[in-house]
């Protein structure tokens, strides 16, 4: 065997196991964490979801609808329906975050349209937990609410929506209303202040 070939093949088992070597040490980076939990959220027992819902079920002054858009009966009505598919149980590490707080970080997330991070920080858990919470809690409403909130099929459904708008609202002949959200984003290359709000975020308005 020429000496060429014996220093290619020699030249490629080298190469081979260098790769093999940064591979493994990549694989033992990626599992080892940092840390567990950061120091600010491992204070949840002290302030949390909890504590914040029952604060504002105790103000008079309608804190909670404006919160959460929606009534503490309602609150209630939701989180009865959907609390057994939200439940998570406690571990070793850590406590399970409750039902009443995956609600309300979804409320408060599908309300305001805020950032994970910027929720995060109000209820002191990571953004990827809310990244889990929020899709999870959304599918358990949905199957939840899917039978009663229904589009008319038939006239007299529809007569009895434009009865209801006429006689609470005082509209005649309307069947439905839009309203608008502003859906925060990252504000596209060269647009300048287009996509700036009065909120002093940068969005795009979804009518629904």
């Amino acid at each position: 065997m020429e000496a060429k070939t014996l220093a290619g093949i020699a030249a490629g088992i080298i190469v081979l196991s260098c790769a093999q070597n940064l591979r493994k040490k990549k694989n033992k980076l990626r599992r080892q964490r940092r840390w567990w939990m950061l120091s600010i959220h491992k204070s949840r027992g002290q302030f949390n979801g909890l504590i914040l819902l029952a604060d504002l079920q105790k103000e008079p002054s309608g804190k909670f609808m404006n919160f959460c858009r929606m009534s503490a009966e309602d609150f209630e009505i939701i989180l009865n329906q959907i609390g057994p598919h939200i439940l998570k149980q406690d571990i070793n590490m850590r406590k399970a975050i409750s039902i009443q707080e995956r609600l309300v970080i979804t409320l408060r997330f599908s309300a305001t349209g805020n950032s994970f991070t910027s929720i995060g920080y109000l209820f002191k858990v990571s953004n990827q937990t809310i990244s889990v919470i929020v899709p999870e809690v959304c599918k358990a409403i949905n199957e939840a609410l899917k039978d009663q909130i229904k589009i008319p099929k038939t006239q007299q459904e529809w007569m009895k929506i434009a009865n209801g708008f006429q006689y609470y609202w005082n509209f005649p002949h309307c069947l439905v209303t839009i309203d608008g959200k502003h859906i925060v984003l990252q504000a596209p290359f060269n647009s300048e202040s287009e996509y700036f709000n009065y909120k002093k975020s940068f969005s795009i308005v979804l009518m629904a």
